[in-house]
């Protein structure tokens, strides 16, 4: 089995966090389905992520991994308090999205019968996986 390449997992994050953007884009913005405070701030980690690893392909910049690991981090942390909400895992009762809009813990919030939040969490972890295998390459 041959071994993932820097290049690739960088392309495959980039992938990852650009799919993650249009999604949600297309939530809100076809669907019409405002997002919660906390998918906002998801949201706050995905998108530069999209950018940023999507110009150090671009740039051929090797070591752009290093700001994929950190927003991947903040983004994930974020995805695991509000997949703990949506779970009942944290007794935190959360607002809706808006005073008539649907709320982040309902089956609203359902994609393929799978939570959004998941969804997001997988594609922090994933993300921040592939930005660390990018570096490991370049530590030679």
């Amino acid at each position: 089995m041959k071994r993932l390449t820097g290049e690739t997992a960088l392309g495959l994050a980039w992938i990852i966090a650009a799919v993650a953007s249009l999604a949600v884009l297309f939530i809100g913005e076809v669907l019409g389905q405002t997002p919660c405070l906390l998918c906002w701030f998801q949201r706050a980690f995905m998108f530069p992520l999209a950018i940023i690893l999507g110009l150090g392909l671009w740039w051929r910049d090797t070591r752009v991994g290093r700001y994929g690991i950190a927003l991947a981090i903040g983004g994930g942390a974020i995805a695991l308090w509000h997949m703990g909400l949506y779970a009942g895992l944290i007794p935190e009762r959360i607002q809706p999205c808006t005073a008539t809009g649907p709320s982040c813990t309902d089956d609203n919030q359902l994609v393929f019968g799978i939570p959004i939040p998941l969804m997001a969490l997988a594609a922090f972890v994933l993300i921040g996986l592939l930005s660390t295998l990018s570096l490991k390459e370049t530590r030679t």
